[in-house]
């Protein structure tokens, strides 16, 4: 098997390229499943998840190496359970991280055995299965993905958008879901708030190789209701396959997208969206 590790390479890298670092070994706490990777530019931070040992792990962005994290959000009393996803609001200074049926908000600068500032958590939220979320520090909105029945084959993800401050059994403000919508359940999701919108990674049915129907959609933060992605990005022509990340690159007009079948990253210019 593998060493845990994280590989940081050059933007315009092609094929078979090496790393420009390495992030690897005992003293790294990385673990075998990695979903999400989140930098802080405006701190120069990266933070990942280790869900097997229920942790936030947040490294100094210019680690290599086996270095260790600089600092460790893990314990009881932080409520985190096997999460694979997170995000940061680097200008709120909090941690988001979805937990099933709750998010669980941190202080940025928490460190160890660190209690939630906020929890949404209730039947109100529809939360179940909260897999992936981004934050929106500009128009203060917390978008989530969900997979609701995703093992079954069941066409009922969604992406739900609350107030960023909202804590508590809150009900969302805004609700995609339906078979316009394409969502059986959203993998990776970013938004970006200058311009309002959520891109997210849909791909398919999780016991599917290459399942029909995974693509990179693209949705605005005010769509409500059974509504279809304002652009796509799928089909032959794309040549994804199974799409499970999506990051953004603003300053080159590009969405970059991690392909689970593939074992591979794609890179498209997509200037529609900034």
């Amino acid at each position: 098997m593998a060493h845990p590790q994280i590989a940081v390479f050059a933007r315009l890298a092609k094929e078979n390229s090496a790393p420009t670092r390495l992030i690897a070994g005992q003293k790294t706490l990385l673990a075998r499943t990695m979903h999400d990777i989140r930098y802080d530019a405006i701190h120069d931070e990266f933070l990942v998840n280790n869900p097997f040992a229920q942790a936030v792990l947040v490294f100094r962005g210019g680690a290599d190496g086996e270095e260790a994290p600089i600092r460790v959000i893990q314990g009881p009393r932080t409520q985190l359970g096997f999460s694979g996803r997170l995000d940061v609001d680097a200008v709120n200074n909090e941690i988001f991280v979805p937990g099933g049926d709750r998010i669980l908000v941190y202080p940025r600068e928490g460190n160890g055995d660190v209690a939630p500032l906020r929890v949404i958590r209730g039947p109100d939220t529809l939360l179940r299965s909260a897999g992936a979320l981004a934050v929106d520090p500009v128009n203060h909105l917390l978008v989530v993905g969900t997979n609701r029945g995703f093992a079954r084959g069941e066409g009922n993800g969604s992406l739900l958008i609350y107030n960023r401050t909202d804590n508590g059994n809150v009900k969302p403000r805004g609700v995609i879901e339906g078979p316009q919508s394409g969502i059986i359940r959203i993998n990776q999701l970013q938004v970006y708030p200058p311009k309002g919108w959520i891109v997210a990674s849909q791909p398919g049915v999780g016991y599917e190789q290459e399942p029909e129907g995974a693509f990179i959609g693209v949705w605005s933060v005010n769509d409500n209701g059974d509504v279809p992605p304002r652009w796509v990005i799928g089909g032959p022509e794309s040549t994804l396959k199974k799409p499970r990340g999506v990051a953004l690159n603003p300053k080159n007009k590009e969405i970059i997208v991690a392909d689970m079948r593939l074992n591979a990253v794609l890179t498209y210019y997509f200037p529609e969206i900034f």
